[in-house]
């Protein structure tokens, strides 16, 4: 598609404002518009939380058209979203009273570089249909290149590979430029030589991926000069919202674009960068002086949006950071009520006092929508889904998926709907293959047309195809193998213990072993929320009742209301805003959190604490903190210390709140022994160096319990753990090991997750 306003070689001058102010200056405070005023060179707009930063770059871009500074084709306007570029255009149109269709250079990153490339695609190694991939078509093709390479994709994820080939992108690489050292990620050192037959094979399909679409642009750049310098003599206006969030090769495109008339300015946030994790670069915004000579920047700190004390909090949080240039932002509203600290048992404690401070807010007629939970990791939100439902308050999860919908709990539930109920066959279907057995298609499809032809079950069909020679060798062995797992496990369904049941079921169904071994980063997310699934079966005695309770669940979702409780991962929050806002598990571990730590150090620190001061500021008029005592985190029960956040929070804008008979609570069920027992799934799975061959998974010779093998290890022998050091073992029981470590805990763990010391 070639440019409809090609005005390369149209030149402009500048033509001055109108001496009465226009309309659309009118409502704007000094600062906003003095960057709507300032066209010419390079501007850094500093915009705080709820500084009206949109309504700026929208001004300022009709003020550009208004005045006839520049016409449609010559600005180049980029979003991160399509829903962005698309309010623009509409509160653009608005301002200055006409359609702006002709802003054909306006969208995200991406949409851009379509248009570049499309225009150029010859010059750019490619034919003019290109094909782009998503995320799924990608992965599909990287699995065929691993595949070819004899790669184990058992022991190397090809999500893993797209993850670092995206990433490599993100940086503006070509296979040629990635640092040898960065190919030990990925295959012992193949990485590279991977990325580079990606590459080829993506130039054989006449393809691009979502990366693509900006490196290829920098690549046409760099080989093609003249096209480069027609570009910078076309975009006389650049301007680029939440700045903050590009990434490296983002980050290049625009200078180099910029190079031209230099009317480049970015609107941004540096204490709102959180998106480090999808290649994110704060850096780009910090060094934007240092990048354009004589560049000026404005601060926007007058805040339209929460009270003082919240902000008051938020900014002396926030000054902890050293990576920031800096700004105080201040309101005229008022001061409000303090932020909130209170202390609570553990999560269902916390899930009750945010559900009763609710109730309260409705009475004072308060809508649930204008209240939100910000939850750092998704597995928070099961306590507060199961409290509503119990209280009947109606919640939406926002920017995901309600606890019990997704995947990886929909699966568990399917295993244990089948132990239930054998005849139920959509649950049978579900997890035939889930992890991979082998049982393909081609035999589902054999065990469905003999269900249709008795009449009868899935699984018996099962049953009634292992009688004959329909299926042979691997295969049959599986499927066999399957319905006998089922069977045993039917058997200790009889006990009413659902949390050693679905423990079991999780361990020799190879289920958990699957998302252990993965290497996404969804990984870790998933065996989090499974913990938290088998926390959730602690409080009821047998399986009917969990299954007839998740049932109820799954109905309340279906609730049309439209005034509902917003609950969302903080990172969703950004941009939102609501007049109440909970922000629950400010413990240690968990926010900051460790991975976190541990990746990234002292960066990812920074980012975490951006990510709090995110959080604080989508507040209006109340922000409430909690932290719990006792958190169920990684598969076991941890006693956290309070957030490191809390303490930096200034005390004059904090007010804590005490929490009635709460340690008298704790030291009773202290008293009482309470158990910190990780489930036998998860123990050891933030190891995977651990030799897990000792784990049997199936069993395709019996149908009765299995018997524990002898432990090597005996009652005083040291042993050692790689999360919990060491430690001397009580008592052994078969492969079962109950050892008191160092580190002041005792544990039961099996056998094969600790080593002789």
């Amino acid at each position: 598609m070639s440019d409809p306003f090609d005005l390369d070689n149209l030149a402009v001058d500048n033509i001055a404002a109108p001496s009465s102010e226009p309309p659309y200056m009118a409502g704007l405070n000094l600062p906003q518009k003095q960057a709507v005023e300032t066209i010419d060179g390079p501007l850094l707009v500093l915009a705080g939380a709820g500084t009206g930063k949109t309504r700026v770059l929208t001004t300022r871009l009709a003020h550009i058209l208004a005045t006839g500074c520049g016409f449609p084709g010559q600005i180049l306007a980029v979003t991160f979203t399509n829903k962005a570029a698309l309010e623009m255009k509409e509160r653009v149109g608005a301002i200055i009273g006409s359609q702006v269709e002709s802003l054909y250079w306006m969208g995200t990153f991406h949409a851009i570089g379509v248009k570049i490339l499309r225009n150029h695609s010859s010059l750019a190694g490619l034919a003019g249909n290109f094909t782009i991939l998503d995320s799924d078509d990608q992965l599909r093709l990287i699995k065929q290149i691993v595949r070819a390479e004899n790669i184990d994709e058992k022991r190397w994820n090809p999500r893993l590979l797209a993850g670092l080939i995206d990433g490599w992108k993100n940086r503006g690489l070509l296979p040629s430029q990635v640092p040898a050292g960065e190919a030990q990620h990925y295959a012992d050192g193949k990485a590279i030589t991977l990325y580079h037959s990606y590459q080829a094979r993506l130039k054989t399909l006449n393809a691009v991926d979502f990366g693509d679409l900006i490196l290829l642009c920098l690549v046409l750049f760099q080989n093609q000069p003249e096209v480069l310098e027609s570009y910078q003599r076309r975009f006389r206006y650049i301007m680029v919202d939440e700045y903050q969030d590009t990434n490296i090769a983002q980050y290049l495109l625009l200078r180099l674009l910029a190079q031209g008339h230099r009317n480049i300015c970015c609107v941004g946030d540096d204490d709102q960068s959180i998106y480090g994790w999808r290649g994110a670069e704060v850096g780009n915004i910090l060094r934007f002086e240092s990048d354009f000579d004589r560049a000026k920047i404005i601060r926007l700190e007058q805040n339209y949006r929460s009270t003082g004390h919240i902000l008051g909090a938020s900014g002396g949080l926030i000054e902890a950071n050293q990576g920031r240039l800096g700004k105080t932002l201040w309101t005229d509203i008022g001061d409000g009520e303090k932020v909130t600290v209170k202390t609570v048992w553990d999560g269902r404690e916390e899930a009750r006092n945010i559900g009763e401070m609710i109730e309260v807010y409705q009475r004072k007629q308060q809508n649930l929508s204008e209240m939100a939970i910000l939850v750092r990791a998704g597995f928070q939100t099961r306590e507060f889904e199961e409290r509503f439902l119990t209280l009947g308050l109606p919640y939406r999860i926002i920017g995901g998926f309600r606890f019990y919908e997704r995947a990886e709990i929909r699966d568990v539930i399917a295993y244990l709907r089948h132990v239930a109920n054998p005849d139920d066959s959509l649950a049978f279907e579900r997890i035939i293959n889930v992890p991979k057995r082998g049982i393909g298609a081609a035999t589902v499809e054999k065990l469905h047309n003999l269900s249709r032809r008795h009449d009868c079950a899935l699984a018996k069909a099962a049953e009634l195809i292992l009688e004959t020679d329909d299926l042979r060798g691997k295969v049959k062995n599986t499927l066999r193998g399957l319905l006998e797992d089922f069977a045993r496990w039917r058997d200790m369904a009889q006990d009413n213990d659902l949390v050693l049941l679905c423990e079991t079921i999780l361990d020799e169904s190879g289920y958990a072993e699957m998302w252990r071994l993965n290497k996404s980063p969804e990984a870790e997310g998933k065996l989090e929320n499974l913990s938290e699934l088998i926390r959730a079966m602690e409080t009821f005695e047998g399986l009917a009742e969990f299954l007839e309770h998740i049932a109820l669940v799954m109905e309340n979702t279906r609730n049309d209301i439209q005034d509902k409780i917003n609950i969302m991962t903080l990172h969703g929050a950004k941009g939102l805003e609501f007049e109440t806002v909970f922000l629950p598990g400010w413990e240690e571990d968990l926010f900051p959190s460790r991975k976190s730590l541990e990746q990234h150090g002292e960066k990812g620190l920074e980012e975490e604490r951006r990510l709090a001061y995110v959080g604080l500021t989508r507040a209006k008029k109340q922000a409430h903190i909690f932290h719990a005592l006792q958190r169920y985190l990684y598969g076991s029960y941890t006693s956290p210390v309070p957030s490191r956040f809390i303490s930096e929070l200034p005390a004059d804008h904090v007010e804590i709140i005490p929490s009635e008979g709460m340690y008298g609570q704790a030291t009773g069920q202290r008293e009482k022994g309470f158990s910190e027992r990780p489930p036998k799934w998860s123990e050891g799975y933030t190891a995977p160096q651990l030799d897990r061959s000792k784990a049997k998974r199936h069993t395709t010779t019996h149908t009765a319990k299995k018997a524990a093998t002898p432990s090597l290890y005996k009652s005083g022998d040291r042993v050692f753990h790689d999360k919990f050091g060491y430690g001397t073992v009580i008592i052994c029981d078969g492969n079962k090991l109950e050892i008191d470590f160092e580190k002041g805990s005792v544990r039961k763990l099996l056998d094969s997750f600790v080593t002789a010391a």
